[in-house]
């Protein structure tokens, strides 16, 4: 359904709750077509990512372990490449 969304069973250390969050907001947002929250959105949406964590993150306890790791690695921990000579803190 939606590609972008990363595997987080199996990652070492374990999937935090703020990348379990994340990507329960990606697929809140691509299953209800909302983008841009409103104020005539923000309470349904809210509601659903907070029911969605909560089913991810009882679902990733219960599963047992993974054979292999995730082939890719979750947004939040991707290391991000800047240029050289860029300054971080511009």
């Amino acid at each position: 359904m939606c590609r972008n969304i990363t595997t987080l069973r199996g990652l070492d250390p374990h999937a935090s709750p703020e990348e379990i969050e994340a990507a329960a907001r990606q697929y809140v947002r691509k299953i209800s077509g909302v983008q841009t929250i409103s104020n005539a959105t923000a309470d349904a949406f809210e509601r659903a990512v907070r029911t969605v964590t909560d089913a991810t993150t009882l679902l990733l306890a219960e599963l047992p372990p993974r054979k292999s790791p995730p082939k890719t690695v979750p947004p939040l921990r991707r290391i991000v490449v800047r240029p050289p000579g860029a300054n971080a803190s511009a």
